[in-house]
């Protein structure tokens, strides 16, 4: 196995801290106490050509892999602006995997390339008040009707709807007791956010406040069956083709945000004095940061071997879990021993670290919590009766 640096991995994130250094902490935090979208920041990637790294070079991307999107996502984070970056450019890099691997060839070529250049923004809507985590219990329904379909149906934590063109969206096209499995009947749709039939309402949630999360009502949307991914029905088996994928990146995104908070506590712990002398030369302050730094970096291994197997199209389903496991309890132990580290001023917004915390405190719950990673490793990797 050949640990050396990778030069063009290098030269990603070369390219993506020069982009990243023109927006501050300050810019950040100021978007995200007013509730506002990162249009500036979104444009500067979009024009360096970083949105389109993980499309194919036919639809105007760069055709590279899930471990170079992860690298992106990984610096964004790290550099400052932490979840509220990585959620503005997360679903436009790598959220149109299932169009990718399955859409006719007419639909790639009609949203891909807008994608990739910046000009469409596009939404995930599979989340429902009361399926949660549970996607094949959603109601979301979709009816053909001639050339379209009528769709009817709420979800809820829709990330950047308010803000975004299109919503690849999961519905159920055959009711469940119609289908031989569960799995069965269930379809995605290319939907317009921007239609009358649909209601957006912004959450009001504790943090990541620039890329508003919502509640989306579908009453009676009409789509084109020409928006349909791939064959009808078979929408869950395209969605766990991205799965993996999810929890790489958003693994990495951890990590990033961790290494923000852990940079600023460093910094920190060397210029504060109190009797005398800088409170990083008392162990119970370095030692904290120390073991910090080592679980970001074990975190890190992880999540780079998941993305280096995914590119290969390796079995990763164990790596991929684990990274995203260990990334989100590397990336909040940073940030909150960071917030210890700064003491009373950890609570403090002219520190950042607390926004930090609320940001990498969100990774342990989404897109799925953690015990759901646990359940995985522990019945498909040690062998252990399903617990659910």
């Amino acid at each position: 196995m050949d640990f050396s640096n990778d030069a063009d991995l290098d030269l990603i994130r070369d390219g993506v801290r020069a982009v990243c250094a023109k927006f501050d902490d300050e810019y950040w935090a100021g978007l995200d106490s007013r509730h506002e979208f990162p249009w500036e920041f979104y444009k500067a990637l979009a024009d360096g050509g970083w949105i389109g790294i993980a499309i194919p070079e036919e639809y105007g991307g760069s055709g590279r892999g899930l471990l170079e999107a992860s690298v992106i996502l990984n610096e964004v984070a790290a550099s400052g602006a932490a979840m509220n970056g990585c959620s503005a450019i997360h679903l436009s890099i790598f959220g149109m995997h299932p169009l990718v691997l399955h859409g006719s060839e007419e639909i790639k070529q009609r949203y891909l390339p807008k994608v990739a250049a910046g000009e469409l923004h596009v939404a995930f809507g599979v989340t429902e008040p009361d399926a949660g985590t549970e996607t094949l219990a959603i109601k979301t329904r979709a009816v053909r009707d001639g050339d379209s379909y009528i769709v009817r149906g709420r979800k809820v934590w829709t990330s950047k709807a308010q803000d975004a063109d299109r919503v690849l969206l999961l519905v159920r096209t055959t009711p469940a007791e119609e289908c031989a499995r569960r799995t069965d009947g269930l379809s995605l749709l290319m939907a317009n956010l921007r239609d009358p039939a649909v209601t957006i309402t912004p959450i009001a949630k504790a943090g990541r406040n620039a890329v508003a999360s919502c509640e989306t009502v579908y009453d009676d949307l009409v789509v084109s069956a020409g928006d349909l991914v791939g064959e009808e029905g078979k929408g869950f088996y395209y969605l766990l083709d991205g799965l993996n994928a999810e929890r790489i990146l958003i693994a990495s995104e951890a990590i990033g945000t961790g290494k923000a908070a852990l940079r600023r506590a460093v910094a920190y712990a060397k210029e504060r004095v109190v009797y005398g002398r800088p409170i990083g030369s008392n162990q119970g302050i370095a030692f904290p940061l120390a073991e910090a730094y080592a679980k970001l970096e074990a975190a890190e291994l992880i999540t780079h071997r998941a993305g280096w197997m995914l590119d290969r199209q390796l079995r990763c389903g164990a790596e991929a879990n684990m990274a995203k496991y260990l990334g989100a309890e590397a990336g909040f132990q940073a940030a909150d021993i960071a917030m210890q580290t700064h003491g009373g001023f950890g609570y403090a917004e002219e520190y950042h670290v607390a926004r930090y915390w609320r940001e990498a405190r969100l990774m342990k719950i989404a897109p799925l919590p953690q015990e759901l990673l646990l359940a995985y490793i522990g019945h498909h990797v040690l062998g252990l009766p399903k617990s659910y």
